[in-house]
C-alpha cells in the first residue's frame, strides 16, 4: 500500500513500481485507474490499463472480473470504500501482487483505517487477513528541497512477523515503535527519514521540523 495526502506523489511512485516490474519481469499487469495518468510501454511485461468511466463502471465491478484475465500484478488506483477494500484484500489472498493507495499519513493509521471501514463483527477477520497478506506500507509526503523543487520523505513498514503479530492482536499503536527499531529490516519512520534528509543537506531545519511529529528527533 502506498499512502499519503493528495499531491504527495503517490501516483508517480506507483508508476515507478509498475515500470520496475515491466523492465525486470515477464508479468501480466492490469491497472485500474481514475483517471489513467501514465501510459506504459510494454518491455518484459504485458500491461493492460483500464480507466473508470471508459473501461469499467466501478472499481468494485472491475475487481470482481479482473481474475478472469489471469493477471500477476494488479494496480488499484485508490481504495475508496468498503467494497473496494474487501475486493482488494481478496485479490491479495489469491496470491496476486496488488498495489493500491489510501489517503492516510502513516502505517499505523493505514491499518486502522482499513479495519475501521468494516463492521465490528468482521474486524477480527480483517485483522487476520491483513496480518497474513499485507506486504508493506509506504507513506509519503512531498516537501520543499533546499536546492529547489520538491523531495519525498517516506515512512516504510514491512510486514515482518513482529508487525504481523501486532496487527493480528490489535496492538496497532505499537507499530511505530517496531518501525523505529527495525532499520536493519528496511523500515523507517517519517521522522527518521526527515532527519536523514536534513542531515544530508536536502531540506532546511524549519521545513524538516514542520513535517515532523517529534521535531526534537533532529537533535538526536
Amino acid at each position: 500500500l502506498l499512502t499519503g495526502p493528495t499531491g504527495s506523489g503517490k501516483s508517480t511512485s506507483l508508476a515507478a513500481m509498475i515500470e520496475l516490474v515491466n523492465q525486470e519481469r515477464a508479468e501480466h499487469i492490469i491497472t485500474l485507474e481514475d483517471p489513467v495518468e501514465f501510459i506504459y510501454t510494454p518491455i518484459k511485461s504485458i500491461i493492460k490499463q483500464r480507466q473508470l468511466g471508459t473501461d469499467m463502471l466501478s472499481f468494485t465491478q472491475a475487481l470482481k472480473h479482473v481474475l478472469r484475465q489471469d493477471p500477476n500484478v494488479i494496480l488499484v488506483g485508490e481504495m475508496r470504500d468498503l467494497e473496494t477494500i474487501a475486493a482488494t484484500i481478496t485479490l491479495a489472498e489469491t496470491g496476486h501482487l496488488v498495489l493500491a493507495t489510501l489517503h492516510t499519513y502513516n502505517a499505523a493509521q493505514t491499518v486502522d483505517r482499513i479495519i475501521d471501514v468494516f463492521p465490528p463483527y468482521q474486524q477480527n477477520q480483517v485483522r487476520l487477513q491483513l496480518s497474513l497478506f499485507l506486504k508493506g506500507v509506504i507513506s509519503q509526503q512531498l516537501l520543499p528541497r533546499k536546492s529547489g523543487g520538491r523531495i519525498a520523505s517516506r515512512e516504510i513498514m514491512i510486514n515482518t512477523p513482529a508487525i504481523s503479530n501486532l496487527v493480528r492482536e490489535n496492538k496497532v499503536a505499537q507499530i511505530k515503535t517496531v518501525i523505529q527499531t527495525s532499520a536493519h529490516e528496511g523500515m523507517m519512520t517519517m521522522d527518521q527519514d526527515l532527519k536523514r534528509l536534513f542531515d544530508a543537506g536536502e531540506v532546511e531545519r524549519d521545513i524538516a521540523q514542520l513535517y515532523m511529529m517529534n521535531p526534537e528527533v533532529l537533535d538526536e
